[in-house]
């Protein structure tokens, strides 16, 4: 026996992601049960989820069609190879998720989560644009304040700066766009900012720079979660697809967060009006019940590949993992549940009432900022004189140890993102506990 498991339930031996180990080991957050709306902790506590576990469990935790359905699957094919063959439900489950995608966003590449998903976008874009014989396409341009997940190529185009300063060069040949962020013409607004659309026009300066021929794809969320809960302003995506349709740039866009619900629709890009040449998707696509990621791609840029000998390979990339039959049977029984429950249009009645909640908490001690936008919501707290991001963290601590309640802590902002089954009444029963929390931490 090791020291790492000399004693039951050390907590040693896990090397925890995107956690201040040392801090979390002293006074652990842990869970042990979920359902519908709440997580359970062992000494019999229940938690009121406001973050949908980590912005994916938009039914609610452990529905039982959900839990059926993988169950029903282990016992009948565990695992099938993603090389050179299939099974059922793989194809099932890409007509399904292709049939709420808007126009001709008809094929799904499938991955494992939402960084593999961003990666595979930025290949399939770099790929297309070989095989049309515009090799000198290779730029790649994000955004700044921007998270596209932790591979190489997203890290690369993201904008988060603690996320790529450890990590060396990255990827050459990476631009990126400015935050559509800013407080001052922004605080405090429920929806998509009015200030803001002519950012867009930043990427004519890219253009300017480089020249559109070496451009490949630009890549942005309809609302940047993870960096705080920023929804683009009015306008703004429209004007980034017409100046991506004039240069020939392919339009991403990361919907890892967004897919699903979360803005009150099944993607982002139909509450905004355009179509986008591919958008990545994760999270919601299982409820978080099993890892599982893709990308929407559009006719055109899979035709392209197509043309080729028929036995040969169209593109050299795929995961072990890819389309993995629990997965499948958790997407399409989550995807019977959206549509059984009709939660994405539950999602967009229930955003003014959610909207309204969370701006009951502007002036209270510290409140910076608050944002909404469908079901999520970003508080910016003051840092505390002795640290950035210590006054949320100790949100986050307040919020489980003592309040009963699950948030998240992006540095000094907090976000929530309850699942999209909350009721009217949990709204208000949440608001008061973040509420409590803040005046707690004061």
């Amino acid at each position: 026996m090791t020291k790492a498991t000399a004693l039951p339930n050390d907590l040693a031996a896990y090397w925890m992601p995107f956690t201040a180990n040392r801090a979390f080991k002293k006074s652990p957050r842990l869970v042990v049960g979920a359902k519908d709306m709440h997580y359970f902790t062992a000494d019999g506590r229940k938690l009121l989820d406001g973050a949908a576990g980590m912005w994916c469990a938009n039914a609610g935790h452990n529905r039982d069609p959900i839990v059926a359905a993988i169950q029903a699957q282990a016992a009948r094919l565990d695992y099938a190879p993603a090389f050179q063959f299939g099974h059922p439900p793989a194809f099932e489950l890409a007509s399904r998720i292709a049939d709420l995608a808007p126009a001709d966003l008809n094929h799904v590449f499938f991955t494992n989560s939402g960084s593999e998903a961003v990666d595979t976008a930025l290949k399939i874009a770099l790929a297309y644009f070989n095989v049309r014989g515009e090799a000198g396409r290779t730029r790649l341009i994000g955004r700044e304040r921007g998270y596209h997940g932790v591979g190489f190529g997203g890290i690369s185009v993201g904008g988060i700066v603690n996320n790529r300063r450890f990590f060396g060069t990255m990827l050459t040949g990476v631009d990126h766009l400015p935050t559509t962020y800013d407080r001052e013409h922004q605080a405090f607004t429920k929806g998509e900012p009015e200030w803001g659309a002519h950012l867009a026009d930043e990427l004519e300066r890219i253009v300017g720079l480089h020249g559109a021929g070496t451009i490949a794809a630009v890549i942005v969320e309809p609302m940047a979660g993870s960096t705080g809960v920023l929804a683009t302003p009015k306008g703004y995506l429209q004007r980034l697809r017409a100046i991506c349709d004039k240069h020939g740039i392919l339009l991403i866009l990361d919907e890892v967060i967004t897919g699903f619900g979360r803005l009150g629709f099944a993607f982002a890009a139909e509450r905004y009006g355009i179509v986008p040449d591919m958008i990545t998707f994760a999270k919601g696509v299982t409820n978080g019940a099993v890892p599982m990621g893709g990308v929407l791609v559009r006719e055109p840029i899979h035709d392209a590949f197509m043309t080729g000998p028929e036995h040969a390979i169209e593109l050299f990339h795929g995961y072990t993992y890819s389309a993995h039959p629990l997965a499948c049977a958790a997407g399409l029984a989550t995807l019977n549940l959206y549509r059984d429950e009709d939660l994405f249009a539950r999602a967009r009645k229930l955003e003014p009432v959610w909207a309204d909640a969370i701006m009951s908490l502007k002036g209270l001690p510290n409140v910076l900022d608050i944002r909404t936008v469908g079901l999520t919501a970003g508080i910016d707290l003051a840092a505390k004189p002795d640290g950035v991001g210590k006054r949320g963290m100790a949100a986050l601590d307040e919020a489980f140890h003592k309040r009963d309640t699950m948030i998240r802590a992006v540095g000094d902002t907090l976000a929530l993102t309850p699942p999209l089954i909350i009721s009217e009444a949990e709204i208000d029963d949440l608001a008061g506990r973040v509420a409590t929390v803040i005046r707690a931490v004061a």
